[in-house]
């Protein structure tokens, strides 16, 4: 075959450097390009990762024993030959900026799933990558550079799980400077200046909020690829929000970024909670603060009860010591009261009509008095509604349970979403007291995972929501508290806060909610403090701009771990909800950029993104999808193959 010449240009030899040209045939293989090349530049050096990037096609030309023709490579091509792994700058969850080596090769799902293993975060796909916010600086700021920990000295592992040293990875364990930057990974910071918070973007909407979530990268193509370079920054993130199986043990760092994340979601106010919430949210903070300046990398101490702090916190897969078998016969006893019910409808006053409630296996049903309780009910709610699809796996589809709470108020309300052929029915039931409202909403709870009142964790869950009440009100020693200098209550809670209240008010109502959480270890404080995080009604929702086909108006989509939820701009409020149960299949018609969903009971939506791309869309909608039917090997390893098939732009079900 005739020889031609191929222009390369090599990296190492410097950005000045002229293409190298070297002659080649199209028969030969890109491992013999690659020998050429090095032949060529007579350097010295480990050429092992370094491989072609093809720059007018944008990808990576990796498979080596391929030629030239079938790559389809030809004399015109600018090809790059440059290291796989090169440096990249992480901003952390606890603002910490790391400088460590990733691929730029792999698609992002691997990158993440390597830089998770460097830094000792088990389940890397709850986690993903997305670029910084741009920050305005100010003149005088500008020389004022950020900190940044130097860690591309520290080679990849490539185990799937590290091997620890005294609590901590070998790889960090050389020495004293690698000790030290993992120290500040699995150690909660000090909380931030009221100043350095009043900087940072502050979604004021649900607007503003979809801006947000169009900066995640695509997990299916690399960094390359999507205009990442050498040492530019990027933010590491928790995506996905379904936490599986939280092990204090061998979750350090993983919790403590998480409940960074929690944190900054709280005082940037992108999760809504009422005062009560935000004074209890303040004095965890300052209780983890007070404990984590003392506390070791290596410390065990509170390990006790760390046991009982996992039971309460609902990150383990439902049903784990469920009775129903042995208790399978016996009739489930029933709760019975006079309750008030509220059911919202468009332009009309929040008007609660007493009714008598009764509460039998997962269904509620509700009379018009208690002598008619014999009779037939007024309506039947069921919190369980069992959905089978041919298509799909997940868990049942289940009643939505949030409370609605203001302890100052004596408003104890249970908000339910109940599912219908159409959407979901919204419900608010409102109850007299605590210990009412404590076993109404721990009844309505267990019955939206398909478990009874016999269950025996019916009880534990009365306990726990009787527990978050009381840490709520006001203590009866707050009063002999002595007020702590140190405190710096504007650091916090939100600005929303700080303006409506002086410095000296917040931190007596801190110090009052401080008095119900100071007995909790370090490790208890943070999960209780991702429990509390978890129960707010906007957790773990991403929004987007959409306009549903046939519509002219813009309205924002709201994705949660379980759910679809349509939100009217006008109002702010959910007008439909889909499950992810009640879905056959969807797919995206990449020609027109639009996102088709089919759910049971012939039941279609289609809709076009606005500002963010319809592939960040699929991507969400397939990585929970993912996240419901994963089940891990003993090996203890991700099906990566699935994972991209679901959200990789090809359809998914």
């Amino acid at each position: 075959m005739a020889a031609w010449d191929l222009s390369v240009t090599v990296e190492e030899l410097g950005p000045e450097a002229p293409p190298i040209k070297i002659s080649v045939t199209s028969d030969l293989h890109i491992g013999g390009v690659i020998f050429k090349i090095v032949e060529k530049t007579q350097l010295q050096c480990d050429w092992s990762d370094h491989a072609l990037w093809w720059e007018q096609k944008q990808q990576w030309v990796l498979r080596t024993s391929w030629t030239l023709d079938k790559c389809g490579i030809h004399a015109d091509a600018r090809l790059l030959f440059t290291p796989q792994h090169k440096a990249l700058r992480l901003g952390l969850p606890n603002g910490v900026t790391l400088r460590l080596r990733a691929c730029f090769s792999s698609p992002v799902f691997r990158t993440v799933h390597g830089i998770c293993q460097l830094l000792n975060i088990r389940y890397p796909e709850e986690m993903s990558l997305l670029r910084p916010v741009e920050e305005k600086k100010k003149k005088k700021d500008k020389d004022s550079a950020e900190d940044e920990y130097d860690l591309t000295g520290v080679p990849l592992t490539s185990g799937s799980v590290p091997v620890l040293n005294s609590g901590m990875p070998v790889h960090f364990a050389d020495s004293p400077k690698t000790q030290a930057i993992y120290k500040m990974l699995v150690v909660c910071q000090p909380s931030p200046s009221p100043e350095s918070i009043a900087k940072l973007y502050r979604p004021a909407s649900k607007v503003d909020k979809t801006h947000i979530h169009t900066r995640w990268l695509d997990s299916s193509r690399c960094l390359l690829q999507q205009g990442v370079q050498e040492n530019d920054k990027l933010w590491l993130r928790f995506k996905y929000y379904t936490f599986h199986d939280m092990e204090p043990k061998y979750d350090g760092v993983r919790l403590t970024q998480l409940y960074e994340q929690a944190r900054w979601a709280i005082l940037l106010e992108d999760n809504d909670c009422t005062e009560e919430e935000m004074m209890l949210f303040g004095a965890l903070q300052y209780h983890i603060g007070k404990l984590s300046l003392s506390q070791e990398v290596n410390s065990c101490q509170g390990m006790e009860d760390l046991e009982s702090a996992l039971e309460s916190l609902e990150v383990k897969m439902v049903g784990e010591n469920k009775s129903a078998d042995v208790l399978e016969n016996m009739t489930a006893p029933e709760l019975n009261d006079y309750l008030k019910l509220f059911r919202p409808k468009k332009l009309t006053l929040r008007d609660y009509k007493q009714y008598w409630f009764k509460f039998q296996d997962t269904s509620i049903f509700y009379y018009k008095s208690k002598d008619e309780s014999y009779g037939e009910p007024i309506q039947q709610m069921n919190l369980k509604v069992i959905i089978y699809s041919c298509e799909t796996v997940c868990d049942p589809a289940g009643c939505e349970v949030a409370p609605d709470v203001n302890i100052a108020g004596q408003k104890f309300c249970i908000r339910l979403l109940v599912p219908a052929p159409e959407g979901m029915n919204e419900a608010y039931l409102r109850c007299e007291n605590e210990k009412q409202y404590s076993e109404w909403m721990a009844a309505c709870k267990l019955a939206s995972k398909g478990l009874t009142l016999l269950d025996s964790s019916y009880q534990k869950e009365v306990k726990n929501i009787q527990t978050f009440l009381a840490m709520q009100r006001p203590s009866s020693s707050a009063s002999t508290a002595q007020v702590d200098e140190s405190i710096n209550t504007l650091s916090l809670v939100s600005p929303r806060y700080t303006k409506k209240y002086k410095a000296k008010q917040l931190t007596i109502r801190i110090l009052e909610a401080y008095q119900n959480v100071a007995q909790l270890s370090l490790m208890a404080a943070i999960l209780k403090f991702l429990q509390i995080w978890q129960s707010l009604p906007d957790f773990g929702i991403s929004y987007f701009m959409i306009r549903f086909k046939g519509s002219r108006k813009d309205e924002v989509l709201g994705i949660a771990n379980n759910r679809l939820m349509r939100i009217d701009l006008g109002v702010g409020d959910v007008v439909k909800t889909w499950r992810y149960n009640n879905m056959r299949q969807w797919n995206v018609n990449w020609d027109i950029r639009q996102v088709a969903i089919e759910f049971d009971g012939n039941i279609n939506i289609a809709f076009s993104c606005v500002t963010a791309d319809c592939k960040i869309v699929h991507e969400y909608i397939g990585g929970y999808i993912f996240m419901l039917t994963r089940v891990r090997n003993p090996s203890d390893t991700v099906n990566e193959e699935l994972f991209l098939k679901l959200t990789g732009g090809h359809e998914a079900l």
